[in-house]
């Protein structure tokens, strides 16, 4: 009697997962399936496509520009995606204690967040401005108004600018993420620690942050894939500019498919989704490899 209904048990399991695995195959599979075939074309959205084979692939890396994008998007990246889990983890062990208006702070860091980027990033581009923004109000009243420059015109600062506003609106969500599992930590475990003489930093090394794994493959996949894939931010605040100084391939895409390029743009989005695969893949390997190790 319990063999069959274990089989049974087994049978439905298998069942209940064919609505997940049908819609996975809908949303991803097929629109995947039929990008990388209109990314084989000469497409424009208009005309019947002719197929031009690996071409738009080729274009793509003869192309000053599109290197260009690729760079800029990495570089984007590598500065954002670190200091989103570096400053998400500092907010979320300091918030993690026992202190007067902890919600609010929270509630405050969090905020940006939820914010449309589009709107957040307008709202910076009035407070950057040169003469007339707000930045500049506070330095002039300071005595320090040699410094308000054009933050956004000149390209050396531009992405710099983008990195920080960007950090600054999305740090709150990494924030929860961590909260959540430093309080999935048993209180036992750091008292155990302080009895055997373990000080702050050896139980941060030994006790949080291994027991922070889960939080912390979640903070770093998505804040790559985020990063990588930025478009509203620098819409809002450069529109990639100056020149195509912090250009992302994302806004790219968006570019050619509006110049009725839309087999290239396609392939250009594939060219992406490889881009972001890539470290997403790396990082999930090395950390499984080292949840064996611990």
């Amino acid at each position: 009697m319990r063999t069959m209904f274990h089989k049974m048990w087994g049978n439905l399991h298998h069942f209940m997962a064919v609505p997940a695995i049908l819609l996975f195959g809908l949303f991803f599979l097929y629109p995947l399936a039929q990008g990388i075939g209109i990314s084989l074309t000469d497409s424009n959205g208009i005309t019947a496509p002719n197929f031009v084979g690996l071409q738009n692939f080729v274009d793509f890396f003869k192309d000053d520009r599109a290197r260009n994008d690729v760079l800029i998007t990495i570089y984007f990246a590598l500065g954002s995606a670190p200091l989103l889990n570096l400053f998400g983890l500092m907010y979320a062990l300091l918030l993690d204690r026992k202190l007067a208006g902890r919600g609010i702070v929270r509630a405050v860091v969090y905020l940006p967040a939820v914010i449309s980027p589009l709107i957040m990033g307008y709202i910076w581009y009035f407070i950057l401005q040169p003469e007339r923004g707000y930045v500049a109000y506070v330095l002039e009243n300071i005595g320090l108004g040699f410094l308000d420059v054009n933050w956004l015109g000149e390209s050396s600062s531009a992405l710099i600018v983008l990195i920080v506003v960007n950090v600054w609106q999305y740090v709150g969500m990494t924030m929860i993420v961590y909260l959540a599992g430093l309080q999935g930590i048993p209180a036992d475990l750091y008292e155990a620690a302080t009895i055997d003489g373990a000080g702050k930093w050896t139980s941060l090394r030994y006790i949080t942050l291994p027991l922070l794994y889960p939080s912390i493959k979640i903070n770093v996949v998505t804040n790559i894939i985020g990063s990588l894939s930025v478009f509203e931010i620098i819409v809002a605040l450069t529109d990639g500019g100056p020149g195509y100084a912090t250009e992302s391939l994302s806004i790219y895409i968006l570019r050619m498919l509006y110049g009725s390029f839309t087999g290239y743009s396609t392939a250009v989005a594939i060219i992406l989704f490889v881009i972001i695969l890539i470290p997403v893949a790396l990082f999930l390997r090395f950390t499984r490899k080292s949840e064996y190790e611990l």
